[in-house]
Formats: C-alpha cells, structure tokens, sequence
C-alpha cells in the first residue's frame, strides 16, 4: 500500500483492494482523536476497540459492491462502509463528501 498520508478521524479506516486481497492502512494520520486513544494500536486491538474484525469488514466490504479493486472507507464507530474510487485521491474526495477536511 502507498505511504501517502490522508489525515482522518481516528474511528474510519482505509482499505484497499487489489486482485483478491484486502489491505487495511494504518490510521497514523487522524486529526480526532477526543479519547487519546494510542494511535500506533495493532489493528485488531484498535478494530476490537469497535466491535470489530478484519473478516466482518471484508464480508461488509464485499457486500456493498462485489468486492471490485480500489479503496474503501469504514467507519469503525458508526459501522458504515464506502467505496471510493480507485485512486487514493478519492479516498481524500469521499472524506470530504462526508463534511471530514477540506479541499486545500
């Protein structure tokens, strides 16, 4: 996965498809975090913290659209899933259609 950073709150999460493999990116850039919870949680520690697995969100993924390549936004708090678009960029484009940062 791309080390290029797109700063969200700390409750979504990104992960990408490629091929049949999911790819969960580490959510070391959040700009919300009220509970100063560790952001450098291994990942099923933090997904735990949610009520979550790995294994849910790839079946919640795969649902809303058959698994298809590219990356997609979860967010962890509210347990609702996104597909962005197959650039990272849209990833950015999704964050700000759902009111999270700015265009500049």
């Amino acid at each position: 996965m791309s080390t290029t950073s797109i700063i969200h709150p700390l409750h979504y999460l990104i992960v990408k498809r490629e091929g049949t493999t999911w790819y969960f990116k580490p959510g070391d850039s959040v700009f919300y975090n009220p509970k100063n919870v560790p952001v450098n949680l291994v990942l099923e520690e933090r997904l735990h913290r949610f009520g979550l697995s790995p294994q849910k969100i790839m079946i919640e993924l795969f649902r809303i659209n058959g698994g298809k390549a590219g990356f997609y936004l979860v967010n962890l708090r509210d347990k609702q899933y996104y597909y962005c678009g197959a650039e990272l960029q849209d990833v950015n484009d999704c964050l700000h259609g759902l009111g999270i940062g700015s265009a500049d």
